[in-house]
């Protein structure tokens, strides 16, 4: 990188931003309060609250959302006259998976190998440190240029839709010229990208009925339908042979016009085992991008651990639709539901509950704030031209920010890129992009302000 005062001051706090990040880790802070305590959120949300405190944040804030969780606001003030930016991450983070398969623990900050490991670290409590520092580098280097407002939500990850209805309640309240989501990733590690696309979101729990209650595989198995293997022929409906989703009225034929993502770095990316081929058609961007997937996230059934010879009288499953920019996330959960219930095989009882929702996203990439951060990335990466990209998973908050304040420009940038593995285990940050993030953010307030 070189050098200037902003990145030096960034590069000097990089001790303090790790230790600040395993402080922030140590806190599992999972919005399922079923498998997680809610303390640990609270908790995590005090941290926020009491660093935005210590910058000199006025009106610092616990906002209780309407799903039972908290988001973090503060507000900084700037010059008399000057832009507001809005910068966003959320605080709340994944389950941990299978805690054994973590090399180390997943909610204590290890360093190896050059990066820093914990559940959080990229996805996105390692965006609240990106903030902190690129303001930090600001005061230290005349001041900040904006008035600045941050907010750190509490359940993105669960997909509850907390933080959209408070913004929905209190609409003065994120009110901003630009803001700064960070949350989404480079497309990969050293080459600066800004997200302009995320893909929206829908999330039903399915049940099958078939039974009052189990029976004997033997002497009733032949005749008597089985819930599970009907859930599983619903399962099989939603994909067509090659893989691709195949939700009846849902168009998935879009095309990506641009970055493309090369195949075989893609299958280095996943990790997808030799041998196993993708699914889908299409280029990798249109699949990830601009069409439509569907995922099953679970299925309740016996474990085959202490399975018995029995038919099932009952099957749950929970399924996740990403939706592509131009097609409205309730009319595609109307498609599913629909799609579920006309698939359903032998007249078994089936019942679809939404329990998430999130509209896909789409930004101006050629509002004034793009070419700020432009100007920025190139400062921090040298030698590297911003690249624009889409990001298949959703951010809900999004299209609330973008129908509450229609002129506020948006713009995604964030710590997730390939190698970090975020929802996966083994998440981690690379410290060089976290610096290098800091210092573009920081710069970007510094050019917008001037715009």
């Amino acid at each position: 990188m070189s050098s200037n005062p902003v990145a030096e001051t960034v590069a000097s706090l990089m001790p303090r931003a790790q230790a600040e990040l395993a402080e922030l880790v140590a806190f599992r802070s999972v919005a399922d309060f079923d498998q997680f305590p809610k303390s640990e959120s609270e908790g995590a949300a005090r941290w926020v609250a009491d660093a935005l405190t210590a910058e000199g944040f006025q009106d610092v804030a616990l906002l209780d959302t309407p799903d039972g969780t908290q988001s973090v606001y503060g507000y900084l003030p700037g010059p008399e006259g000057a832009k507001t930016v809005l910068l966003y991450a959320h605080y709340d983070v994944q389950p941990p998976l299978d805690e054994a398969g973590w090399t180390t623990p997943p909610f204590e900050l290890t360093e190896r190998d050059g990066r820093w490991y914990g559940r959080g670290t990229a996805d996105c409590k390692g965006g609240v440190i990106m903030h902190l520092l690129a303001l930090r580098a600001l005061k230290a280097n005349g001041g900040v240029p904006v008035h600045v407002k941050v907010i750190a939500e509490g359940s993105e990850e669960q997909g509850t839709g907390g933080l959209e209805r408070y913004a929905e309640e209190h609409p003065e309240l994120l009110a901003a010229d630009t803001i700064v989501i960070g949350d989404a990733g480079n497309f990969r590690v050293g080459l600066p990208t800004v997200t302009t696309t995320l893909r929206g979101m829908t999330l039903v729990r399915v049940q099958v009925d078939t039974l009052a209650g189990n029976l004997h595989s033997g002497q009733f198995g032949g005749a008597a339908p089985d819930a599970l293997a009907a859930l599983i022929r619903v399962l099989d409906s939603l994909r067509a042979e090659d893989g691709s989703t195949t939700v009846d009225g849902l168009p998935a034929d879009a095309s990506w016009d641009g970055l493309q993502y090369d195949e075989e770095q893609f299958r280095v990316d996943a990790k997808v085992l030799d041998g196993v081929g993708l699914i889908g058609s299409g280029t990798v961007a249109d699949r990830i991008w601009a069409r439509p997937a569907v995922t099953v996230l679970g299925i309740d059934c016996p474990p085959v651990v202490g399975a018995t010879p029995s038919v099932q009288a009952s099957a749950r499953a929970l399924i996740s639709l990403r939706v592509p920019p131009g097609t409205d996330a309730a009319d595609a959960t109307k498609l599913l539901q629909a799609h579920i219930e006309a698939h359903t095989p032998w007249g078994a009882r089936v019942a679809v509950e939404q329990i998430g929702q999130g509209q896909a996203f789409r930004a101006d990439a050629a509002s004034p704030a793009y070419q700020a951060m432009a100007d920025a990335m190139a400062v921090a990466y040298p030698g590297q031209e911003m690249q624009y990209a889409g990001q298949g998973g959703s951010i809900p908050l999004c299209n609330t920010l973008a129908s509450l304040y229609p002129q506020a420009e948006i713009l995604l940038i964030g710590l997730s890129e390939p190698e970090a593995q975020i929802h996966a285990v083994n998440e981690s940050v690379s410290p060089e992009e976290l610096e290098r993030l800091s210092v573009a953010e920081a710069l970007f307030l510094r050019n917008y302000a001037a715009s």
